[in-house]
């Protein structure tokens, strides 16, 4: 194929990655240009039995021992996503150092809620964050000011991968593009082969973890749930994502289906133009992706290393200086077909509060919400449980960093 032989050649020539990300990046293009996609059958389309996804309140009640917290507390990683810049809201680093509440930022609430239940149950839960080379340095220069606190974090780097010229193909930093701009990293289906690459993965599995709680930094409702966690371990699920109920302000979001026996998740982009509305309604897809994952360790390996994860790729065109780019990108919840015993959890909304734009953090800030042990949650005196509305003017749209 002329036109990976084409990559091939010009990829060789960057020194600035690995061969693991050549290999990797070369893997997700020939996927791309082989043009394999997964074409969904609309009428074999089924909704999820309560068996594939679980109503959050039929999990089993926790035991009341302490001992037994502890064990499964043990056995737990929390992963955040730290990929993320805080562009959206006028902030040139990391988002999750944007501050949210109190003077408190998304990674201080995190590192509080985990310091929280190592000490209540003396267990040791790890604090995981996967940057992007455009966080890398700034979230090292931050997390060390948590070097005296009672929680280990760790911290590696998610692929980075050379966008290429959509004219010719050829990797944008071969075309006098040497900097940042000419590298994107693929999304957070890459999540996977990044954790194995870093050596992170062996790491954990050497100190029996057996669990990765994964959430976006700026999902402020995100936290560790025992409650999932017991159901995960007793019912040997390797997979689990939680969902919670669609409104309109979630059509876009991606759904779980049954489809040929297997859970999945269908994003719009592959809905047939004819289904998109019916894919947006309430009534028949009724729950939608939060985007906080549980996954087991020694599965992610197995299907690591037998190459088994192919989510489908999402192709994102750019424009970088007048120069038209694709970057290829893949998804975490796309991977749910691949493990065993996969699940959905239908969880309470109050786990999704992601903070997108500053409407968002406005609402986080005023008195609807309560902070409690790094937890943000609903004000319990305010008895509407609907949020209002917010729309600011353009001159609200950036937080000022110090």
């Amino acid at each position: 194929m002329e036109k990976l032989d084409h990559i091939k050649s010009h990829l060789a020539t960057l020194s600035q990655i690995g061969e693991n990300e050549k290999n990797g990046f070369i893997n997700l293009v020939s996927r791309y240009l082989s043009g394999e996609a997964q074409h969904i059958e609309w009428s074999k389309i089924q909704t999820p039995t309560d068996e594939v996804v679980v109503p959050y309140d039929t999990l089993a009640p926790l035991s009341d021992d302490p001992a037994e917290t502890k064990k499964l507390l043990d056995k737990l990683v929390v992963l955040k996503l730290n990929g993320g810049l805080g562009t959206t809201m006028g902030c040139t680093g990391p988002k999750s150092v944007i501050e949210v509440r109190n003077g408190f930022t998304f990674l201080d609430l995190i590192v509080q809620q985990i310091e929280n239940l190592n000490k209540k149950y003396g267990c040791n839960v790890p604090l995981v964050l996967m940057n992007s080379f455009n966080t890398h340095d700034d979230t090292l220069k931050i997390v060390d000011k948590y070097a005296n606190s009672n929680i280990q974090i760790h911290t590696f780097n998610q692929s980075q991968y050379p966008r290429l010229v959509a004219e010719d193909f050829t990797p944008f930093p071969c075309k006098g593009q040497p900097g940042k701009d000419g590298w994107y990293p693929p999304g957070h289906g890459d999540v996977f082969p990044a954790l194995m690459n870093s050596g992170k993965l062996s790491t954990f599995l050497s100190q029996d973890k057996e669990y990765a709680f994964i959430a976006n930094s700026d999902n402020l409702g995100a936290i560790v749930d025992l409650k999932i966690l017991n159901h995960l371990v007793k019912n040997k699920n390797e997979y689990c994502m939680e969902v919670t109920p669609k409104t309109l302000a979630d059509v876009k979001g991606g759904t779980l289906i049954s489809y040929e026996g297997k859970v999945q998740l269908l994003e719009i982009a592959q809905v047939p133009d004819a289904h998109v509305n019916e894919f947006k309604s309430i009534e028949k897809f009724k729950i939608f992706n939060t985007n906080n994952l549980w996954l087991n360790l020694n599965a992610v390996k197995r299907l690591v290393e037998a190459d088994a994860l192919k989510m489908e790729i999402i192709p994102n065109p750019k424009e970088v200086e007048g120069t038209k780019v694709l970057q290829l990108e893949t998804a975490a919840g796309a991977a749910i077909r691949f493990f065993d015993h996969a699940i959905g959890i239908n969880v309470p909304r109050s786990r999704f509060l992601p903070v997108k734009a500053t409407s968002d953090l406005l609402l986080v800030q005023s008195d609807l919400y309560t902070l409690v042990d790094g937890f943000v949650s609903r004000n319990s005196a305010r008895e509407n449980p609907e949020n209002p509305s917010i729309e600011l003017g353009p001159e609200f749209k950036k937080v000022t960093t110090s």
